[in-house]
């Protein structure tokens, strides 16, 4: 499987076959040859409609996978008002995003082999749908958390299955498609922290309908992903490339596939699922994403309030959000096709971790005076989510390594990022300033750093399992 563009060269069956093996090889071509874009140079119409449709519903997808999240950060004041909750009750909502994605994340892939990727997606987009419809009736606290832990875990396992959906449909462009998915999900979180407070204000100030409006992005989801429902082809541990049906065929007649068939076909699970557990890059990997995760949604959940508290407006708060969310939209793409050009990805951590740590300084000594330019420099660092994405899909050779590794880190981490928001929100109210909190923020990009250059490192999780 680590050669799947290989395996399927559609112009490989023809060469060396008989009359008879050609017609059947022929016959299974295209539905083979599909799954390496990036190799044929002349896709068949179908293949190139679904790959159009995939990357649609990408799109749409990762712009569903934060709104619900910073518009509520940008309204967390007028929310905890009227449903009257504590700072450390409110701590308890920020970290709701990171337990959903822990605990509903790691059953993405039982899902996706029962149902399909495609399914399970579909289904996320449908409960982030009805999660941001329900929220707005919420009457008490309660209710409240139900409705964004239904969304959220529409979110959990879509955000698990975005690796594999890549990997699945786009195994040669992993890094560019990494990055368009990436930027997508930047521009999500961007928009939905900027625009929130203007719609709330235009809709007469009712935080109800400035949270609510965002269930019509995933409605449009929805749809996108609705005609791919279909395709749920024959493994969804699997790339595409690796059809149990292709790979048999070529590999009997065909010369040049039969030398790759042993590794994709024959026997489906030709390789044991690797033991994620065993791997010491798998930890480093799980433990990164946890710390980087818990960076993002402190800042998401509350740093308008920490602009606010220093005297920012609510508007502008909510802006500097959006501009720290928005860095995400162009180095989305940069970072994920510079990380897979590189061997070792530890000096894009380590730089990325520098510049989260120097707007932590900054926050911490002059919150106001230069709002704009820590904003610039956390928006900067919270580019590390992308990258982490980008290293789960290259410390793995196979499609079924992605999927495991994918779910093992991003459960793993989310685990490790559920105090975080919440222990923000217990010092805030004790403290009665935003010092100690600032410094705990700070402080987290030093193990960040070390161990996000572990997780860089050229290797697999195959080799060490």
């Amino acid at each position: 499987m680590p050669d799947e563009p290989k395996t399927l060269d559609p112009a490989a069956p023809p060469a060396g076959t008989t009359a008879r093996p050609v017609a059947t090889t022929a016959a299974t071509a295209p539905s083979a040859a599909p799954a390496t874009a990036g190799d044929s140079p002349a896709p068949g119409p179908a293949r190139g409609r679904l790959l159009g449709l995939v990357a649609v519903g990408l799109v749409l997808a990762a712009l569903n996978l934060r709104p619900a999240i910073t518009s509520l950060g940008a309204l967390l004041e007028e929310v905890s008002e009227d449903l009257h909750m504590s700072g450390s009750v409110a701590g308890v909502l920020t970290s709701v995003p990171p337990l959903c994605f822990a605990v509903f994340g790691i059953t993405a892939p039982r899902l996706a082999r029962r149902f399909g990727p495609a399914a399970v997606v579909c289904a996320g987009m449908a409960a982030i749908f009805t999660g941001l419809v329900l929220r707005p009736f919420a009457t008490g606290t309660a209710a409240f958390l139900a409705a964004s832990a239904l969304a959220l875990m529409g979110i959990a396992v879509s955000n698990v299955l975005m690796p594999v959906i890549v990997k699945r449909y786009f195994p040669d462009r992993v890094g560019s498609m990494t990055g368009l998915y990436s930027m997508a999900l930047a521009l999500g979180t961007s928009v939905a922290a900027a625009a929130t407070v203007p719609m709330t204000d235009a809709l007469g100030g009712d935080w109800r309908l400035g949270l609510g409006v965002w269930a019509a992005l995933a409605a449009l989801a929805v749809l996108a992903w609705l005609p791919l429902l279909r395709d749920r082809g024959t493994d969804a541990a699997l790339p595409a490339s690796a059809t149990p049906e292709a790979a048999p065929r070529t590999g009997g007649t065909a010369p040049r596939t039969g030398a790759a068939a042993p590794r994709t076909g024959e026997t489906a699970p030709q390789a044991p699922a690797p033991r994620i557990t065993r791997s010491r890059t798998a930890w480093a990997l799980g433990v990164f994403f946890g710390l980087q995760a818990t960076g993002a949604y402190i800042t998401m959940g509350w740093m308008p309030q920490i602009f606010r508290d220093a005297g920012v407006p609510a508007a502008t708060a909510g802006v500097l959000l959006a501009v720290t969310m928005v860095m995400g939209v162009p180095l989305a793409f940069v970072i994920p096709r510079l990380a897979t050009r590189m061997k070792n990805q530890g000096p894009i951590v380590v730089a990325l971790g520098l510049c989260g740590l120097t707007g932590y300084t900054g926050l911490f000594l002059a919150p106001s005076g230069g709002a704009w330019v820590w904003a610039v420099l956390l928006g900067i660092s919270n580019c590390s989510f992308p990258l982490a994405l980008t290293m789960i899909g290259m410390r793995s050779r196979t499609g079924a390594g992605v999927v495991r590794l994918s779910a093992f880190a991003q459960s793993v981490g989310y685990l490790i990022s559920i105090p975080g928001p919440l222990l923000v929100g217990v010092l805030y109210q004790h403290s009665g300033g935003w010092g100690l909190p600032i410094a705990l923020m700070g402080g987290l990009m030093v193990p960040q750093m070390i161990v996000g250059t572990l997780a860089g490192r050229d290797r697999t999780v195959e080799d060490e399992c």
